[in-house]
């Protein structure tokens, strides 16, 4: 079975919380993530990722990522 992937639609998924330490990328409780959302190109998902970042910028263990879902989804 082949799986095809319009290449016109590149997912990208916006996510952050609590990191234990500034020095990695562990989580504090994982059930407390903030899932943004999933947006259709990397230029929204870059907008909603910066409001979200300036929003949390007093909270320094606090950090938000672009996950590139597309990447994930080719076969």
């Amino acid at each position: 079975m082949t799986t095809t992937i319009d290449s016109a639609q590149k997912l990208h998924l916006v996510f952050g919380g609590e990191l234990e330490n500034l020095d990695g990328v562990n989580f504090r409780d994982v059930k407390d993530l903030d899932i943004v959302g999933i947006f259709p190109d990397y230029a929204s998902a870059q907008t909603a990722w910066k409001a979200k970042a300036q929003s949390t910028v007093d909270s320094a263990q606090t950090r938000y990522f672009i996950v590139h879902l597309h990447s994930l989804l080719e076969p």
